[in-house]
């Protein structure tokens, strides 16, 4: 029997700014690819031969024009992705936590990027997995998951780890 094939690689980042007396998370509304509409982090699939620093700092860049610092980065877990109806969506995702960059935010042809204080996270308007994981994450926690999708493809139908 064959080995199935490894996994797809991506990484996201959240980053984390104080705003007025509030800790605010920057999420960008994607405008295509897999997951269009949703709110999510910043990130994106691996280049050949990147690292996971090296994957991450140029997806920040591309989809929010912010600079970062390898050396920034705070990984905080991985997660897998599982869609058995389509499994070409399959990945396993390197997450990590940034709290110091150089620039402001704009938009690029991935998403627009908004604030959101993290008691406001709009968990409704974002992949179903975040609502098990994300809030912990962004209070300090780490994570190892996995996560199998319904038919539907958006509908976690069984999450594992912690």
């Amino acid at each position: 029997m064959a080995e199935p094939e490894p996994l797809r690689r991506v990484c996201v980042a959240y980053l984390l700014r104080d705003h007025g007396g509030t800790t605010q998370v920057l999420l960008g509304r994607k405008k295509r690819g897999l997951g269009v509409g949703y709110y999510v982090g910043l990130g994106g699939k691996f280049e050949e031969g990147e690292t996971e620093g090296d994957a991450m700092v140029r997806e920040i860049e591309e989809e929010s024009g912010l600079s970062v610092r390898p050396s920034a980065l705070d990984r905080r877990g991985d997660l897998r992705y599982l869609f058995p109806s389509r499994p070409s969506w399959s990945q396993r995702s390197t997450v990590f936590v940034v709290r110091d960059w150089a620039g402001e935010p704009r938009g690029s042809d991935e998403l627009d990027p908004e604030w959101f204080d993290l008691a406001d996270l709009p968990l409704g308007d974002m992949w179903d997995d975040a609502r098990f994981w994300l809030p912990g994450v962004l209070a300090g926690g780490q994570v190892e998951r996995e996560f199998v999708f319904a038919d539907d493809l958006a509908t976690v139908v069984h999450p594992t780890g912690s």
